[in-house]
């Protein structure tokens, strides 16, 4: 005999109220219009197994969606920015369904991204229905100096914090640090590369790399404030007259860049921090440039590039940033890597480099968060 099921909005042909599952537990969605359901299976599953899961969402006012599934997480589809809904799993079995779980309450809102990747002062405008961001910002690198030994440029400093709050349709300021001058066949260090932020520099910093006073001196990596990252990595010296020093990484999300080689190989990024480039023992040749990160959150690490005799020592890009580039014939320019890596330096009292630039990434939507929980392009 078919029997109605207790919830009374159909008729389970075999409902068995004694053998029917527990409902789920632990619900928990995210706020989209495409909104992942995610839950925990029941633990007393009744007279048989669980086959399925059915998620509602159900608005105030309009028809109700729902998605099935064999296991959790669910996806809904096409539900409405900026209406309220009620979400409610319910499992299955051959005896019929498991009571709803109570319901939790949703608003879907916008899911969205705005990158700013050259030098200068922009003004972003809060889309309608974005109230809080999340915002990454990476300095500019510093510049080389001249002078006999070849003091390399710093890398970017990296800073990003989450749940920034914004008002729709309002303006806010965006600045992203040129790389630092360089300063060809003089003693002076590299020139300090600009700051990037987001509003001001207390909301979220990538601290541009900072020129250290004295003779072939590298850049400092710049610090960060308003959240987490890592400070670049401070460009290296030549060695003696004639070498030049390697560049410095750019900072990570969670750790370091790689500084540059002093008569070595260039150091590490940690925590998606950018490599150090190499530097150059000897015959007036160029340094290793420090690579740069990327600007879609936290991934590998970059390594240094080792110390040689020639102008090849490029360090390895952290978090989706690019190594750095070499010049190529008589007016080449070395370029540090994008974003925030740290141009290498000519030993002998040779051409300098300017430092890279920045970025500033805002993005918005649940679930997104960095270092890394959703941060890539959307």
């Amino acid at each position: 005999m078919a029997i109605t099921d207790r919830k009374g909005g159909f008729v389970f042909p075999g409902y068995d109220p004694l053998q029917v599952p527990n409902p789920p537990t632990g619900v928990a969605a995210t706020a989209a219009a495409s909104s992942s359901v995610t839950f925990t299976a029941p633990t007393v599953v009744g007279g048989a197994a669980v086959t399925s899961y059915t998620a509602t969402a159900t608005p105030a006012s309009g028809a109700t969606v729902s998605v099935s599934g064999a296991a959790s997480p669910l996806t809904f589809s096409g539900l409405t920015i900026g209406t309220v809904y009620s979400v409610q799993v319910t499992a299955f079995n051959l005896y019929g369904p498991s009571a709803p779980t109570s319901g939790i309450s949703i608003t879907p809102s916008p899911v969205g991204q705005a990158a700013y990747t050259t030098a200068g002062t922009f003004s972003w405008v809060a889309p309608a229905g974005v109230s809080q961001v999340s915002v990454v910002a990476i300095g500019g690198s510093g510049g080389s100096g001249g002078g006999a030994g070849g003091g390399a440029g710093g890398g970017g400093g990296l800073g990003w914090t989450n749940t920034i709050t914004v008002v729709p349709a309002s303006s806010y300021t965006v600045v992203v640090g040129a790389g630092g001058p360089s300063y060809s066949n003089t003693e002076t260090p590299g020139g300090s590369g600009g700051d990037s932020y987001f509003i001001n520099t207390t909301t979220v910093k990538g601290g541009g790399a900072v020129g250290t006073p004295g003779r072939s001196a590298g850049g400092d990596g710049g610090a960060t404030a308003g959240g987490g990252g890592g400070v670049g990595g401070e460009g290296g010296d030549g060695a003696g007259s004639n070498g030049g020093g390697g560049g410095g990484g750019a900072g990570g999300y969670s750790g370091a860049g790689g500084a540059g080689g002093s008569n070595s190989s260039g150091g590490n990024g940690a925590g998606g921090g950018a490599g150090g480039g190499g530097s150059i023992s000897a015959g007036n040749a160029l340094g290793g440039t420090g690579a740069g990160t990327g600007i879609l959150g936290e991934g590998s690490s970059g390594t240094g590039g080792a110390s040689a005799n020639n102008s090849t020592s490029l360090a390895t890009a952290g978090s989706g940033g690019t190594a750095g580039v070499l010049p190529t014939g008589t007016n080449g320019q070395a370029i540090g890597g994008l974003y925030g890596g740290g141009p290498g330096a000519e030993g002998g009292g040779g051409t300098a480099y300017n430092g890279s630039i920045g970025a500033v990434r805002i993005i918005w939507g649940a679930g997104r968060a960095f270092p890394s929980t959703g941060t890539g392009d959307q």
